[in-house]
Order: C-alpha cells, then structure tokens, then sequence
C-alpha cells in the first residue's frame, strides 16, 4: 500500500494545539503521506510551533492575507500530490492507524470516498463523553440531507474525483468539498473510531441556530448556485435531518447502539 496520501489542514491561531495535531500524523502507522499546512495569516506563534517540527512530509504554506477556510482548503488541495485526500483540522486528532486501517478498508472494497467514526474531546483533550457515527452508506440525496461525516474522518481518491475546489464560503466549506465528491461516488461509513474532534469555544458548532440556518442557506445559494426556493428547501431539510442525526447517530459514551 504505497500511494501518497495528502492530508489537507488549515490552520489559524491554532498554536495550543497544532503541534499535537501534527504529533497525531506522526504517529500514523502508515507512512507514505504529506501533510500540507494552510496558515491563514495567524496571530498567534502558531509559525513558530510548525517550524520546530522537522520531517520533510510537512508542507507549510502561509497565506500572503487572512482569505478564510474555504481559500486555504483549495489552495492546500491544488498543491496536494497524493492520489488520496483527508483532511485533518489543525486542533483536531488522529488515532495512531487511522490511515492505515481506512486506506485498507478503501481498497479492499474498491471504495472512492469515506468517513469513519469520531469521539469529541475538550480544549484540553478531555474526553466529552460523545461519540459520533453515521449512516453506513450516503447517496447523493443523502448527503444534499445532511452533513453526515466530520470533516477529520474523511477520506477521497483524487485519481477518481480531481481536484476540487469550491466557492470562498465562510462556513460549511468542508460540506462544500463533499457535496462536489459525492456527484462523482458514494461515502461508506468504516465504522471504527479512529479520531477525536476537539470542541473549543467559538466553534461552529457552538454558534447560534440562527447563524447556522443562514450559513447552511449560504452552502446551498453560493456554493451550489441554486435558486433561492431550491436552497430554502434545502436549509428546512438540513436542519431536520440535523435533529435526525443527533437523535440516531450522536450518543454518550456507553450508550452506542
């Protein structure tokens, strides 16, 4: 299994926690891989923490102004090399055979996109208790229905969907990337636990429903260039279906069914 694998990372003021991000893909028992650091004009010593880290898979670009997510998700996937893509936030981590075990599951079901499992944890790597899954398999439809996988889960093969690039969007830019993919293949869920989404205060998630309806409207408007009553129906179903997943696929830790 010796296929580059490019791991896509935006990062801004990110300097608690990226060197135990990068220490995750350090870690990975698969080794033939690249990691492509997107800095978005930090504030912070985050430039400083990257560069004491000295393995030569590390790309580290940063970018000449602050340009958002969205700008630095398609500037690390234009320069990625690797036939396969995942994505890792750049406070977020992996378990040590994460690559390994979801390459083997890809190949072995001859798969060109795929998620798995993810627990959350704190911003001090605490456990929060929560443990996430998803449907076992996502169709087009299913995807337009919802944000299944989390964005440190998933993995793609660039050889069969290109290059992606999308709209300069604020929020839900990941969703963005995997509405594009999902035209081309459907997403299996590997249903394991191989990384930990780190809550931290400000998140997206931690936003208020309202910010959410309008940044899912967004996504659909700008990102998919519907017509306003196409992405207004899009936004009613999303946020059911986000409901839907909390109910079915989020649970506390000993409650997985």
């Amino acid at each position: 299994m010796d296929e580059l694998i490019s791991i896509i990372t935006p990062s801004y003021n990110t300097a608690p926690y990226i060197l135990q991000t990068i220490q995750s893909v350090l870690n990975q028992t698969y080794t033939y891989w690249e990691m492509i650091i997107v800095d978005d004009c930090s504030t912070d010593n985050t430039c400083d923490v990257v560069n004491k880290v000295s393995d030569e898979r590390i790309i580290y670009i940063q970018n000449e102004r602050n340009s958002g997510a969205a700008i630095s998700r398609n500037k690390a996937l234009a320069v990625a090399k690797g036939k396969w893509i995942a994505f890792l936030d750049s406070d977020d981590l992996w378990a040590p055979d994460k690559l390994e075990k979801q390459l083997e599951f890809m190949k072995d079901n001859k798969y060109h996109f795929s998620y798995t499992n993810y627990s959350e944890i704190g911003e001090e790597s605490e456990s929060l208790g929560v443990f996430v899954t998803g449907p076992k398999k996502i169709s087009k439809a299913g995807m337009y229905n919802y944000c299944w996988p989390g964005c440190l889960t998933v993995m793609y093969d660039a050889d069969v969907v290109g290059l992606v690039q999308i709209a300069d969007l604020k929020k839900n830019n990941d969703y963005a990337i995997w509405l594009q993919v999902i035209r081309i293949t459907n997403c299996y869920l590997l249903d394991k636990e191989l990384a930990k989404y780190r809550r931290r205060t400000g998140s997206i998630s931690n936003h208020c429903y309202i910010k959410l309806v309008k940044w899912h409207y967004m996504l659909y408007r700008i990102g998919e260039k519907r017509s306003r009553i196409i992405s207004s129906i899009l936004t009613v179903k999303n946020m059911i279906f986000g409901f839907w997943k909390k109910v079915k696929y989020v649970h506390k830790r000993g409650e997985e069914k």
